[in-house]
């Protein structure tokens, strides 16, 4: 592999990132979500959502890191 996981994983998210950002425009342009409280934990959802799945990226190299360390030693 010619590139570092870091790189790869934020390259991945630069492709998903207005994927989703379609995605929830269009669920939220769709009208099914019809109150305020509907909208709040929507975006109270997604928004959070979508950071975690990007900082687990991290977290798994970290881990996978640490295993090839072991391995190594």
């Amino acid at each position: 592999m010619n590139y570092s996981f870091k790189s790869l994983w934020n390259l991945m998210f630069l492709f998903v990132g207005p994927a989703w950002f379609v995605l929830v425009w269009m669920i939220w342009s769709s009208g099914q979500l019809k109150t305020e409280a509907d909208q709040h934990l929507f975006f109270g959802l997604v928004i959070p959502g979508f950071i975690l799945i990007y900082l687990s990226g991290f977290l798994i190299q970290k881990r996978h890191a640490k295993k090839l360390q072991g391995m190594h030693s």
